[in-house]
């Protein structure tokens, strides 16, 4: 195994300036090549002012290690904000695995990942993520203790998705209750894209609350399923094809695919009253936060909506309590219906006004003894 350190008094290979230059808001980024499994990862720390990193391993097949580390630094420092806003003591961390999950998935590449994990001694906790399960950490946790979301049967708090589906039906709820003055959800339409383990659970649920939905997903089989869910329910559901969806005429558009979908050739086909979804880095480019304000579309800032998740992962670090998750995860219908409200009193973007809340929680912690500056035992490692 090779470990290279790119923030560190020794550096163990040369990096070009501009590599220094790219990763500069961050704290730390690690490469991890296991030649024996065919491990390479990346795996990036942004901040730790608010505790050790957290955040999931996405394996996918980058083109290229630039593609990789791009994304992982964009994911990171998401996980900072998303932390910051959900109120929890945890910094921004994510990880990549470069590979097909499909046909490059071994229980050695993920022990070996494990062992990664467990080199930076607690800065930095993971677990599932796109293109990963929690069997796949099931493996990596016979390395580390540092690994969270895992099953049940090991002493997690088992699928974070449906966490992640609950936050994004109250943010929806905080939504309707802002636009239309009643938190009905059924009384409204939706276009979802995306019917993956957080955008099948949400068609679910406006379905059973007697809500019309509009929905895309490349997976035959997941339609067909959720159609036939729907015959069980008041709802009603219609399928459009992949691009049809931006300009579907619905009340509120939510994204539950891949990131910066609301781009240039997006923007201008949208009908909706709202955007709410899960999928992360919804917005291209800060500008479009403005177009769509410009527009009169309300856009609920993702790392605020799809906070179940990490809300959940988090909690289970100081022992899997359901309840506790469940009260916490309430919490995003007050958090994104104060945001709302704050923007339109500032006469700024959604976005901005959660931002600026992130940034005044880091500088209250920053005035306060940082984290790593404690001498004390991590609270966090339980599973010890």
């Amino acid at each position: 195994m090779e470990v290279v350190f790119l923030k560190q008094l020794e550096i163990v290979k040369p990096i070009e300036k501009n590599t220094f230059e790219t990763i500069a808001n961050h704290e730390q980024v690690m490469f991890c090549n296991d030649p024996a499994t065919g491990l390479q990862a990346i795996i990036a720390i942004h901040d730790t002012t608010l505790g050790p990193a957290l955040g999931g391993t996405r394996m996918y097949p980058y083109e290229s290690v630039d593609e990789a580390l791009e994304d992982v630094l964009r994911l990171s420092e998401g996980m900072t904000y998303k932390c910051a806003a959900s109120g929890l003591d945890f910094g921004g961390g994510k990880a990549v695995i470069i590979g097909d999950p499909k046909k490059d998935k071994s229980p050695a590449l993920f022990r070996a990942f494990g062992q990664f994990v467990d080199s930076l001694n607690g800065r930095f906790y993971t677990g599932t993520d796109m293109g990963t399960t929690t069997d796949d950490f099931v493996e990596a946790y016979k390395e580390t203790n540092f690994i969270n979301g895992i099953p049940e049967a090991y002493g997690g708090s088992g699928d974070s998705s449906i966490s992640t589906a609950r936050g994004v039906i109250h943010a929806l709820e905080a939504t309707n209750e802002y636009l239309f003055k009643n938190n009905d959800l059924g009384t409204r339409t939706y276009a979802i894209q995306g019917l993956g383990k957080v955008g099948y659970k949400v068609a679910e649920q406006l379905l059973e609350a007697g809500a019309q939905i509009y929905v895309t997903d490349l997976n035959q089989d997941v339609l067909r399923q959720i159609k036939t869910k729907a015959k069980d329910t008041n709802g009603e559901i219609h399928e459009v094809e992949s691009n049809a969806i931006y300009s579907t005429n619905a009340d509120i558009f939510i994204p539950c695919a891949m990131g910066a979908i609301i781009n240039d050739q997006t923007i201008g086909q949208l009908k909706v009253r709202a955007i709410v979804g899960s999928a992360n880095n919804q917005l291209q480019t800060l500008n479009h936060a403005k177009t769509l304000h410009e527009k009169g579309i309300l856009y609920a800032p993702d790392y605020i909506v799809n906070a179940g998740g990490l809300i959940q992962v988090a909690d289970e670090l100081y022992g899997p309590n359901s309840k506790r998750v469940l009260v916490k995860t309430k919490a995003i219908y007050r958090s994104l219906y104060d945001i709302y409200q704050q923007a339109e009193m500032d006469a700024i973007t959604t976005v901005e006004a959660a931002n600026r809340k992130v940034r005044s929680v880091l500088d209250e912690q920053r005035n306060r003894n940082n984290f790593y500056s404690r001498k004390r035992r991590p609270k966090w490692n339980i599973r010890e």
